[in-house]
């Protein structure tokens, strides 16, 4: 391995973290920012804050080995640090843009506190430009930037860090370039060195793909209802095709997330502030909307009647499983729309302890089921596909099982007596 760095983390969100611990287990020592004091006191007893398999193992076994530390001020680990990185949030601005409101006061605070020829590297998703707007904050020569964008999903963080199918690193320093990539040279990947424009770009240009893949996909598996198709078969034939492949090919309530909602508006953002049309985008944007919406229609349809009185449990309500997120989770939208509706909404989710807001979750699935006129399955947990369904029928009043992720065995559900509906299926039996 190279010459381990002294690396300073600011920001131990799900990114921040993820980066120290990870950088921690292959030999770096590294110090994590917070602000936040009870998260600090956590991590350092060992306490995640994440919902994210293996990190409290990393985190304890950096700790163990006096490589990873946790302040809630950067300045004496900014002092002694080779290498800066920036997890810090980049919020959408209400135009769309990006608010670097973060990035620019943690810059300015440490910019004199750095030490000559350390290296400031950003693995927030931030704008083309950012690059350079760093070097402009810092005004000092003696400082590299560098864009190291992070490909982490939630829920797979860990792996996705130490298992990467590429690492992108954005500088116009040929000497920090090999900096940053020391960092990885114990981890067997690509490492691709580009100019910082491209590796700014790239993290939303991947994103935005994924976001549209996601909308026409949601697109299809309509199209497959109003024609008396399968989706699941359509969708098994579609993965076959290499070209293809059966990634983002689920149907869902729509995407969302803490990272592609963000990210789409920022690219369409950008594209018009340097007048390039991207009508492909803006058309990913207007139909996540409308599957959005089109869930709270669908289950209106299927009841055959308004929604106002109606009884309705949610399962799931982070914006995928695995993970204990709600940012902008197509199920929390779903459920808030069932309220404004009138509906009386009870949820359970996995990863959901605590009370929301105008919310009522239940600590069980038969607690959230029972009395319920419909069921609608918005997040694809493991665990819901075990659910005992036989004494699901008998804790319902209804007998409608709406399943907008297709993850359900829909033979086992509709075996215990109630009725299955999925996104894009037949409603004509197939033929026996």
């Amino acid at each position: 391995m190279e010459l381990a760095e002294r690396i300073t983390v600011i920001g131990s969100g799900y990114v921040g973290l993820t980066t120290g611990a990870c950088l921690a287990s292959l030999g770096h020592t590294v110090t994590c920012i917070d602000l936040d004091e009870p998260t600090v006191a956590a991590l350092r007893a060992g306490r995640s804050h994440l919902a994210e398999p293996g990190i409290e193992t990393l985190l304890r076994e950096g700790l163990d080995a006096n490589r990873l530390q946790f302040d809630t001020a950067p300045d004496q680990a900014v002092t002694e640090a080779t290498l800066i990185m920036l997890c810090l949030p980049t919020p959408s601005a209400l135009d769309g843009s990006v608010d670097l409101t973060a990035i620019r006061d943690t810059v300015m605070r440490i910019r004199d506190l750095l030490p000559a020829g350390a290296v400031v590297a950003t693995k927030s998703t931030t704008p083309v430009g950012t690059t350079a707007t760093i070097g402009s904050w810092l005004q000092r020569d003696d400082i590299a930037v560098v864009a190291n964008p992070e490909f982490l999903r939630e829920g797979h963080a860990v792996y996705d860090f130490l298992h990467p199918t590429r690492i992108v690193i954005g500088t116009d320093d040929n000497a920090a370039a090999k900096r940053v990539a020391g960092l990885y040279d114990a981890i067997r990947t690509e490492v691709i060195i580009t100019d910082p424009a491209t590796a700014e770009l790239v993290k939303y240009a991947a994103n935005c793909y994924l976001a549209t893949r996601l909308s026409y996909n949601n697109s299809i598996a309509e199209l497959c209802e109003a024609f008396d198709a399968d989706h699941r078969d359509l969708a098994y034939i579609l993965a076959a095709d290499p070209r293809i492949g059966g990634d983002y090919l689920k149907p869902g309530p729509g995407w969302g997330g803490p990272c592609l909602p963000k990210d789409v508006r920022a690219l369409a953002r950008q594209a018009q502030d340097v007048d390039v049309p991207f009508p492909i985008l803006d058309a990913t944007i207007s139909s996540n909307q409308h599957h959005l919406d089109r869930t709270i229609q669908r289950l209106q349809e299927e009841l055959g009647r308004e929604l106002a009185g109606t009884r309705v449990a949610l399962l799931g309500l982070t914006f995928k499983a695995d993970t204990d997120d709600v940012r902008n989770s197509p199920a929390m939208h779903v459920a808030l729309a069932l309220i404004e509706h009138g509906a009386h909404v009870t949820a359970h989710d996995p990863a959901i302890t605590d009370t929301i807001p105008t919310l009522s979750v239940a600590p069980t699935v038969h607690a959230a089921v029972a009395n319920a006129d419909a069921l609608v399955l918005l997040t694809e947990w493991a665990a819901y596909r075990w659910v005992n369904w036989t004494t699901v029928a008998t804790l319902m009043t209804g007998e409608l099982v709406f399943d907008t992720r297709n993850a359900l065995d829909p033979a086992v559900v509709a075996d215990a007596g109630l009725r299955y509906v999925g996104v894009g299926s037949r409603r004509t039996p197939m033929p026996t």
